[in-house]
């Protein structure tokens, strides 16, 4: 039997982390299927079908999935389940949103955000803000699964997958699309960047978080924050790192007056290498960072960015 990846993508291209997630499923079974529900998705479907480990490409059109709405996107996984023993998702919004239903649809538990494969029926995932791993035995049939991407690397090109029209389920006729306002922005996407510059309640107002953008400027890098500098209002809600905002691991996170509380630590510890600035040297943002410099953070980040030229 085979694993069956639910791609995330926007008909033209496909999200970094099904990528991910597939590597994921290449430790559940030898055999990948991905499902691109969609409209117009010809791009995103020859996206998935070049990525090593995917055996199969199967491509749902249809006005229905235009949208990516979950009532929709679950049926049409729910006309495949009973050919796979895993049915897998990135743990994003996306995903989220989807698995759940088709948990409850086939009866099963979902083991969400695994970080781990340790064999088909066993994975390991975070608990308690990531504090603690717990290690999951799954017994049912069919294994429903979100996955952490920054617990697997993506999979690489080099793939030649078939692409095989299927036939679309109806409109479920549960939920219509009526909008989508999205944050325009010519900075790399939070959970895709390589570098990211995150500031916290220290900054102190929101016009202060200017001081980092020269900072972010010269390296390229996406713009974060904790939950703490969202909270005040100082960014808006999208650029939260943490348990309740979003999970990175870029090479380089770079956190500024951001004290480390335990959320923000879970969201962000598993970068590759971490640079705290922080005038409190008690700060708990140290116990997780490579290089941590006290000081204020006013005349720090200026002389950074000078340094960098």
């Amino acid at each position: 039997m085979a694993a069956l990846v639910i791609a995330e993508h926007d008909n033209g291209s496909l999200k970094a982390s099904t990528a991910h997630t597939i590597t994921a499923a290449a430790r559940c079974s030898d055999e990948i299927h991905v499902l691109i529900a969609g409209q117009a998705c010809d791009a995103a479907a020859a996206a998935a079908a070049q990525l090593a480990g995917v055996s199969k490409v199967l491509v749902a059109e249809g006005g229905q999935f235009a949208n990516g709405l979950a009532e929709n996107v679950a049926e049409q996984a729910l006309a495949l389940a009973a050919s796979y023993t895993h049915i897998l998702a990135p743990a994003t919004a996306y995903g989220k949103n989807i698995l759940p239903r088709v948990a409850a649809r086939l009866d099963v538990g979902q083991i969400s955000e695994i970080t781990k494969v340790e064999s088909p029926d066993t994975f390991e995932r975070p608990i308690y803000a990531g504090n603690a791993i717990a290690t999951v035995q799954s017994v049912d049939a069919t294994k429903v699964i979100t996955v952490r991407a920054t617990g697997f690397d993506a999979a690489p090109a080099g793939g030649n997958a078939a692409i095989e029209k299927i036939s679309a389920v109806a409109d479920a006729g549960t939920s219509t699309f009526v909008s989508r306002e999205l944050a325009k922005s010519d900075r790399p996407e939070l959970t895709a960047a390589k570098v990211i510059v995150s500031g916290g309640r220290g900054m102190g107002s929101a016009e202060n978080f200017a001081i980092l953008e020269p900072l972010a400027d010269k390296l390229g890098a996406a713009m974060g924050a904790s939950r703490a500098a969202v909270d005040a209002g100082y960014v808006p809600n999208d650029w939260q790192v943490g348990q309740t905002g979003k999970i990175v691991a870029p090479q380089l996170y770079i956190a500024v007056g951001i004290s480390g509380a335990i959320q923000h630590l879970a969201g962000m510890k598993d970068s590759k290498t971490i640079v705290a600035i922080n005038k409190d040297p008690e700060a708990p943002i140290f116990s997780v960072a490579d290089y941590g410099l006290v000081g204020d953070l006013f005349d720090a980040v200026p002389a950074l960015v000078k340094e960098l030229g």
